[in-house]
């Protein structure tokens, strides 16, 4: 019984893993998200998500990053994962759509990033 208790309490090291998805604007995609009716049950059904994607698309002043996911949920970067989402935005040029591949290790709903790169 110890044991199968130290084996549950016993952190588990995080493995690096790869998402795809879009590059928004981590601060207004989350407002977005956000500005719902609470007493609406069918949140995705009356949202426009291309639009959303489209509204929230990255500037030259964006310093918080988001990707978006095909399910439309939603994982924030680390400080580090920020600077290379914006080196990689300021060396694409202005697009409104940024498909890209993430890799690093989930916490929860934060990406801490090794690497971001176009996905073509």
């Amino acid at each position: 019984m110890r044991s199968m208790l130290f084996l549950l309490l016993t952190p588990i090291p995080l493995m690096s893993a790869t998402w795809s998805g879009f590059l928004v604007n981590g601060s207004c995609y989350a407002a977005l998200e956000r500005n719902v009716n609470p007493r609406d049950n069918a949140t995705y059904v009356d949202r426009d998500m291309t639009w959303q994607l489209r509204y929230c698309s990255p500037n030259a002043k964006t310093r918080n990053f988001a990707l978006v996911q095909e399910d439309w949920s939603s994982l924030t970067f680390d400080a580090a994962g920020d600077a290379k989402a914006a080196e990689l935005f300021r060396k694409s040029g202005k697009k409104t759509f940024f498909r890209v591949v993430v890799n690093g290790e989930r916490n929860k709903d934060t990406i801490q990033t090794e690497s971001i790169s176009l996905n073509r």
